[in-house]
């Protein structure tokens, strides 16, 4: 009886800290059903990021396009990722990921992008919600759209104008930057 109290008050904690009850301002859906995603599926870890409570508000991941969270990303994709889709996005068993071409069209959004990741898609893609934390999802992607090789007008919602002002397409043999001395404590790598 006693672990059951301790599991509740750390609960009712969490949800009071906001982090297991952070509610989204849009809707999330799977990407084969169309079912309304439950965010609240996933452990509490990473939801207490200033990206994750940007992107549940807005879809936008404000790691693409920074080179502090780069080398944090790689490392998520690298573990989770690349047996299937490649080491550089180019696929393999699952399909590339660095290019304008998306199974789901929805992928060219970070909404459509997270989507595929959470709550899985077809073949052996199941979801990742039980696997990666939200944040390393959102690492994930920023890493992936680092790897985009294609036309900037091919991109898709994600590649916004700002990113568009310095966008060039991945060249394959740019080393990852390590994170600076200013980096977000979520982007720091060990």
């Amino acid at each position: 009886m006693r672990g059951a109290t301790v599991k509740a008050a750390a609960a009712a904690a969490l949800i009071a800290a906001g982090v297991v009850g952070a509610k989204a301002s849009i809707t999330f859906n799977n990407a084969i059903t169309g079912e309304v995603l439950n965010l609240e599926d996933a452990g509490p870890e990473g939801k207490d990021t200033e990206a994750f409570k940007k992107f549940i508000e807005t879809g936008e991941n404000i790691y693409n396009g920074n080179a502090d969270c780069l080398a944090k990303g790689e490392q998520s994709y690298l573990a989770m990722c690349s047996g299937c889709h490649g080491q550089k996005a180019e696929g393999k068993l699952g399909p590339g990921l660095n290019d304008s071409y998306w199974t789901y069209p929805s992928g060219k959004t970070d909404k459509g992008f997270f989507e595929i990741i959470f709550g899985g898609a077809s073949g052996m893609m199941g979801p990742m919600y039980g696997a990666m934390n939200v944040d390393d999802m959102l690492l994930t992607m920023a890493w992936v759209r680092h790897l985009y090789k294609d036309k900037p007008e091919d991109a898709g919602e994600w590649l916004t104008d700002e990113l568009k002002a310095n966008f060039k397409p991945y060249d394959g043999k740019t080393p990852t930057p390590k994170p600076s001395a200013n980096a977000p404590e979520s982007c720091k790598i060990d």
